[in-house]
């Protein structure tokens, strides 16, 4: 999507550190962290939310979680402890229609929602 600010990251558009990628999807620390590690799992191809996922997806979401390992293990949350979620709409806190997984470690997390 040509407004999406995820793809144009994706693409190369818009510059932005990168904590780690693969073939499928990258990694990159979110600009408004709840927690001391907070990183956003990004896949490179365009899907809207996890609503819209299909079996077809497997491979990414594979990707993406593998990814997510790694990117912990970077981040120094790996051995600790971390938070893996995805936010569905609005209502749950969603800011860009762009499938995205949080990692979010580096202190005790309570229950949320």
């Amino acid at each position: 999507m040509s407004d999406c600010l995820f793809c144009k990251m994706a693409a190369g558009e818009v510059d932005v550190p990168r904590v780690a990628e693969n073939a499928a999807a990258f990694a990159i620390r979110d600009i408004n962290p709840r927690a001391p590690v907070h990183a956003l799992i990004i896949p490179r191809r365009h899907i809207g939310w996890a609503r819209d996922l299909g079996m077809e997806d497997g491979a990414t979401l594979g990707a993406m979680f593998e990814l997510a390992t790694e990117a912990a293990d970077i981040e120094g949350v790996a051995e600790s402890g971390y938070r893996l979620a995805f936010n569905v709409g609005e209502a749950a806190g969603m800011t860009i229609s762009h499938l995205h997984l949080h990692l979010v470690g580096g202190r005790p997390l309570g229950p949320e929602g």
